[in-house]
């Protein structure tokens, strides 16, 4: 019975964990680039039930085999493995805005911050007073020759990212990097991620790895509210069959209890 308040407890957190984490995913479902996080759960090792009077071994012409039945298996708890992000692409929308970019494929723009460099789907930028391409936070976009500056917004950038002024005069190219493993990449905060040993260094994406620069719109998020509502549901009906489960276990030992104080008397 005790074991079951165990099991019960550990399925009741890991639920918490699945509902903490899908409810971050509802509250930024309108931030642009952000990426949903998925949490996975990986149950404890199982006892195998066997029926314990035909325990014992008997012999075969091909060797010997076990006389115990097997019944099943006996769950003994759940905990949560890992929380990773879901670097799907998430749909575009027009902003009709010069310095806004999504990116089609995978790959990140490479911003500079003051703890490092930084990398973000967000391409949401703007242009500061002394003609910077910067973030909403004010850290500068990263081209291939360093930041990047512009002497206006009448500017274009073609698909790989090349950076045309209104007279033909190429500024720059955007840096875009790719991961070996960038589902390990971690959260930075403000849509920014960074590095992990995991996730490996970035490295420059060059042909084929290179993403599409698509100027002029934005990568939505990659949250689909009606699913996040549909696991929301799950959790919730999970949560209480081991709110129950809980219940009944301890309804059962106050029985007990009783019985063997009633006949202690």
């Amino acid at each position: 019975m005790i074991r079951g308040w165990y099991t019960g407890a550990s399925g009741m957190v890991a639920q918490q964990n699945r509902l903490d984490t899908i409810a971050n995913n509802l509250a930024n479902v309108d931030t642009t680039g952000f990426k949903r996080d998925v949490t996975v759960s990986k149950s404890f090792s199982e006892l195998l039930l066997r029926r314990k009077d035909f325990d014992g071994v008997y012999t075969v012409p091909e060797g010997s085999a076990d006389a115990a039945p097997i019944i099943g298996k006996l769950g003994t708890g759940v905990e949560t493995n890992e929380n990773y992000t879901d670097f799907a692409e998430g749909s575009l929308k027009n902003s009709g805005l010069s310095t806004d970019f999504a990116l089609h494929g995978k790959g990140f723009f490479v911003i500079q911050t003051p703890n490092g460099e930084r990398y973000t789907r967000n391409g949401s930028f703007f242009l500061g007073k002394e003609g910077i391409l910067e973030t909403k936070d004010g850290y500068p976009v990263l081209g291939e020759n360093g930041i990047i500056h512009l002497p206006d917004s009448k500017f274009k950038v073609n698909e790989d990212g090349m950076i045309v002024t209104s007279e033909n005069e190429v500024v720059d190219r955007f840096l875009a990097v790719r991961f070996d493993n960038e589902r390990y990449l971690q959260k930075a905060g403000n849509s920014f991620y960074m590095e992990t040993e995991i996730s490996g260094p970035a490295h420059i994406a060059e042909g084929e790895e290179r993403p599409e620069f698509i100027q002029s719109f934005i990568e939505t998020s990659n949250v689909n509210v009606v699913n996040e509502m549909v696991r929301m549901i799950e959790v919730n009906r999970a949560y209480e069959a081991n709110q129950k489960t809980i219940q009944s276990q301890d309804s059962m030992m106050s029985t007990l209890w009783n019985r063997v104080a009633a006949r202690n008397r």
